[in-house]
């Protein structure tokens, strides 16, 4: 199985470390007309606003939510989370608005405000995944349709709504490959 991985900007080689870990072949997506080519799409993180920008400037926008809207996966971390929510809280920015989801950018604090946390994640059982947090945004408030993942208090880190999975953290920067595997699944 070939799955994709924006690569736009942000953690492309750790995600397809990851993938390949899991035994799925990466592919780097930059252009529309490889899509077809792969059963799901990693957008990674990095910065939103960069991202929105040059998914309308390389014309992946359009083609990326369509996908979307016709059932195909996508997996959004961190900036990915921020691109696939309707509402950005306070920004206008470009967005695939394909989840039904109110973001929160930059929600922990600035960089200096990074952290490790190991949280609960029923899907994936146990042990505690150990989530890393960086300049992370995270969802402040679902529709209907979405499955809440995670929290850590009242701050929604992790979720699912039909073909779509989000993370506010960065599963990509550990060794533990279950988030991968989840998404995987969502794809076959």
């Amino acid at each position: 199985m070939k799955i994709g991985i924006l690569a736009l900007q942000g953690a492309v080689r750790e995600h397809a470390n990851s993938l390949r870990g899991c035994g799925v072949e990466p592919v780097e997506i930059r252009y529309p007309e490889q899509l077809p080519e792969v059963k799901g799409l990693i957008i990674p993180g990095g910065e939103s606003t960069t991202v929105g920008k040059l998914l309308i400037k390389y014309e992946m926008l359009e083609p990326i939510s369509k996908l979307g809207q016709e059932g195909f996966p996508i997996f959004g971390t961190c900036t990915g989370l921020i691109l696939l929510a309707k509402d950005i809280i306070g920004s206008d920015q470009p967005r695939l608005n394909l989840m039904d989801i109110s973001v929160e950018r930059n929600a922990f604090g600035r960089q200096i405000a990074s952290f490790e946390q190991d949280i609960e994640i029923r899907a994936i059982g146990a042990p505690l995944f150990h989530a890393i947090f960086i300049r992370a945004p995270y969802i402040t408030k679902v529709g209907q349709g979405v499955e809440v993942m995670a929290r850590l208090d009242e701050k929604i880190l992790l979720a699912r709504e039909k073909n779509f999975l989000v993370a506010a953290f960065h599963p990509e920067l550990t060794l533990d490959l279950r988030i991968h595997q989840y998404f995987i699944k969502m794809c076959s």
